[in-house]
């Protein structure tokens, strides 16, 4: 069976957990051998854990049965993140007492999505389930962070994209690795579509602004580059 999780004894007392690649639905959607063998895995040991988080995200479910089982460990919870946290994967990364991210990471936040076939009820059941999963997902950044409601749904709504130093300033991490002490830097950068997109249409000739309803695909190509 397919893992995207791989575990590493230290010593005895400490361990490490690599997350790299997709939280896949493959295997933990609708299989209840899979977050068992998980949690058989972590509670095989005992001591602190150390989480290294490298994901795009993947099944919103599994992430949280993950965030919880490593809420409930015992042990101390230290996350490190050295490539991306994004999505599901940033809920994950909410678990740490201590989250660190390296200087070159990102972590990434927005709103849950789902695919929804059938009639207008079933679209309002879907959107229903949606606002729902996100309000699940503000809860494990509202613990963290300490940010609002209000502001943690504007980020989502945004789909925000944080390096380490806006992490930490918004309370989503709390230490940049390999450096010494935890200072930020007051001009960190945040990204989100939205503002991405504003930026380009404001550097754009005043000749060569989109009309309004005239489709703006070529400023879409350059947005995807971006933030993908």
């Amino acid at each position: 069976m397919k893992k995207f999780w791989n575990w590493v004894r230290d010593s005895d007392e400490e361990r490490t957990l690599y997350l790299n690649g997709v939280i896949s639905d493959e295997t933990w959607w609708g299989d209840e051998v899979t977050p068992k063998m998980f949690k058989d895995e972590l509670l095989a040991g005992t001591g602190n854990i150390t989480v290294w988080i490298n994901s795009p995200g993947g099944d919103v479910f599994a992430a949280a049965q993950i965030y919880n089982m490593l809420m409930e460990y015992s042990g101390r919870v230290t996350v490190k993140i050295d490539g991306l946290a994004a999505s599901a994967a940033s809920v994950i990364a909410m678990a740490g007492g201590d989250v660190y991210m390296s200087p070159v990471s990102m972590l990434m936040i927005h709103n849950p999505s789902t695919i929804a076939i059938g009639d207008s009820e079933e679209m309002l059941r879907a959107k229903a389930l949606l606002d729902e999963v996100k309000e699940s997902i503000i809860n494990a950044y509202e613990l963290k962070s300490g940010l609002s409601r209000t502001k943690l749904a504007h980020l989502m709504d945004a789909e925000t994209w944080m390096n380490a130093n806006k992490a930490i300033e918004l309370g989503f991490a709390d230490k940049v690795m390999f450096t010494e002490g935890e200072k930020t830097s007051t001009d960190s950068l945040i990204f989100s579509r939205m503002a991405i997109t504003n930026s380009l249409i404001n550097k754009l000739p005043k000749q060569s602004k989109p009309k309004t309803g005239t489709p703006i695909e070529s400023l879409d190509k350059r947005l995807s580059l971006i933030t993908h």
